[in-house]
């Protein structure tokens, strides 16, 4: 089926995608799929992690992992990809369509200079055989994507910031010239003001040479403000597609309703988040179903009968929901409520003196050269009973090094720490009393759920070791307290037996704030805990922290870089900047009216859709 919007007159797309079906083995990944690209276009394709994106995305430049197989018709401006030759796709790849990856630093080659990785993609082009002339143009592509340090190009990536190796990586991909650029999910690994400027380059140079772009993203807001037409997959399957401003306005899939309602609003802080419930199942797991049916508030019998297809219902919209006509009206009217749903005010922390208290503290590591690097200066916060306390701000600026000085895992430099009334600034100093009651006082949540648990052990070892930390007090047998665990995050006592790799990433956080738990803290250091998830599973996780604070009287540092989260958990924010705090003080206060021109910045920043709430 053919989802563009017909134009008249106009040439023919410069891709197409036809019924591209990915499988490893005899298991389908994905059934078969249809795309279409026009000249100058940018499309989304969208959906959470396990629908699909990326393997797509790879299987249209034909660089699939080994095992895994596609299938279909793939053509680039008349050119059919998939009968071509590895040889051949080569020539094609970086000249005519080209690809941009998630992590600038696994995309850069570790050993080779930063410039190399330009200079390498232009050294087949008569053009630039010269030595010289490839110089003078790479030190002119690092300019397009704003760099204009010409040191940058002899630094190592690692030398690099994150944000700077994107810019690096984009002018790797542009090198060539492609009519094509394939992004995926180019500004997640990156802090908000970052992600901003990296999206506003990459628009900028697309318009100057008319290229068309791909971008692959579970984030909604970043897609309907970027992107002309939206692709939502789902467990292998196109759910939804149309114009982005037509789908923003009145989605007709129940899973794109989801999606969008579960962006946290910047401006006011909702009772309850919109969460979809479950997870992506398989593909082949819902070959002859809806495969969103089991996560469907509206889904009956007549979706289980069969595989919805992909549907017209006007011009530019298509929909694989059979019951849309039956269900439209629901649908609006929840989004119409969710948006003018009536903000609540944040719960306030006790004021019988701080749990945590922080005064003057200052950190410095060893540089370059042994040159000292200060990463933060004379920070001084607190934190109350049952009190969730914001500390913002962009990477490398000192957010994590203060999270990791409150759980003994860096000892400052300088400056006093006292958890619960008991010196803390140095843990190899305390008295093992003193230690062992402060570690069970403070936990710390980190931010990559993936690396967070041991891949050899099962869930319920892991919670058997925290509950081991908790001796002394008197407690259930261990399987039933590890149940007790997983109940309180969400999760079966059958979780109990499995492993991490079989989990997903919300499960394993999950796991992660259940080992947490384990010890009956007083108060949790949560670094970055939903940054890596999907919308949808970020909003069951903000639901389940909030859910806990109440329930445990517990006390957050949330570290972050999205204030549109911060609205969601912290009654009281501190705006970090180059390791120094400028600004700090009730959430809504700062978010409404900051005074300094950095947490300005931070708000500016934040990728704003066209949905409008009521006022």
């Amino acid at each position: 089926m053919n989802t563009a919007v017909a134009r008249e007159g106009q040439e023919s797309p410069l891709l197409k995608v036809e019924g591209l079906a990915i499988s490893h083995g005899d298991v389908p990944i994905t059934l078969p799929l249809e795309i279409v690209v026009e000249r100058g276009e940018t499309i989304a394709i969208v959906g959470e992690s396990g629908s699909g994106k990326s393997l797509t995305a790879r299987a249209i430049v034909g660089i699939l992992p080994p095992g895994i197989n596609a299938k279909g018709a793939v053509t680039l401006d008349g050119v059919p990809l998939m009968r071509l030759a590895e040889r051949e796709l080569r020539k094609i790849r970086g000249s005519r369509v080209s690809m941009l990856m998630q992590d600038p630093f696994t995309m850069l080659n570790p050993l080779m200079r930063s410039g190399d990785h330009i200079d390498e993609m232009l050294r087949d082009r008569p053009e630039f055989a010269s030595r010289a002339v490839r110089a003078d143009e790479v030190k002119r592509r690092l300019a397009e994507v704003g760099i204009v340090d010409e040191d940058v190009a002899r630094r190592m990536p690692f030398q690099l910031s994150g944000g700077m190796c994107q810019r690096v990586a984009l002018a790797a991909a542009l090198a060539r010239d492609p009519e094509l650029l394939i992004a995926d999910e180019p500004s997640t690994a990156l802090d908000v003001t970052t992600q901003a400027e990296i999206i506003k380059l990459l628009r900028r140079i697309q318009r100057e040479r008319n290229m068309a772009v791909i971008l692959i993203t579970h984030n909604l807001r970043l897609a309907f403000s970027t992107c002309q037409r939206i692709y939502v997959l789902y467990a292998g399957s196109m759910l939804e597609v149309g114009d982005a401003a037509a789908v923003e306005r009145q989605p007709f899939h129940p899973y794109t309703l989801g999606l969008l309602l579960s962006e946290p609003p910047v401006d006011i802080r909702v009772p309850r988040l919109v969460a979809i419930r479950g997870s992506v199942p398989r593909a082949a797991d819902v070959i002859d179903s809806c495969g969103f049916a089991d996560r469907c508030e509206w889904a009956k019998q007549i979706c289980r009968a069969g595989k919805p297809s992909l549907a017209a219902r006007d011009a530019s919209r298509f929909t694989a929901c059979i019951r849309q006509d039956e269900i439209q009206g629901e649908l609006d009217a929840l989004r119409s409520a969710t948006l003018s749903a009536t903000p609540v005010t944040p719960r306030r922390g006790g004021t019988a003196g701080a749990l945590v208290h922080v005064d003057a503290l200052v950190k410095t590591f060893a540089g370059r050269r042994g040159r000292p690097i200060c990463a933060i200066r004379d920070v001084s916060l607190h934190i109350m009973a049952g009190e969730s306390v914001g500390l913002v701000g962009e990477s490398g600026s000192g957010k994590t090094t203060i999270g990791r000085c409150l759980v003994g895992l860096e000892t400052p430099t300088d400056g006093d720490i006292r958890i619960n009334g008991i010196a803390a600034a140095d843990f190899g100093a305390m008295a093992k009393a003193d230690r062992d009651r402060v570690r069970r006082t403070i936990q710390m949540i980190f931010q990559d759920p993936y690396s967070t648990l041991n891949p050899k052990h099962s869930v319920g070892h892991a919670l058997r070791e925290a509950l081991g930390a908790s001796a002394g007090a008197p407690s259930p047998a261990p399987q039933e307290r590890i149940a007790s665990l997983l109940a309180e995050v969400g999760l079966s006592a059958a979780y109990a037996t499995r492993r991490p790799a079989s989990l997903s990433g919300g499960e394993r956080q999950r796991v992660a704030i259940a080992r947490a738990l384990a010890v009956k803290p007083a108060i949790l250091v949560c670094d970055e805990p939903v940054s890596a998830l999907d919308v949808s599973v970020q909003a069951q996780v903000l639901n389940l922290f909030r859910r806990l604070q109440v329930e445990h009287e517990l006390s957050y540092l949330f570290i972050t870089h999205d204030l549109a989260v911060v609205r969601q958990i912290a009654e009281r924010i501190y705006v970090l900047y180059l390791g120094e705090i400028v600004e700090e003080g009730p959430t809504e206060r700062v978010i409404s009216n900051p005074q300094h021109p950095y947490t300005r910045r931070l708000i500016e920043s934040i990728v704003r859709s066209a949905i409008q709430r009521a006022p």
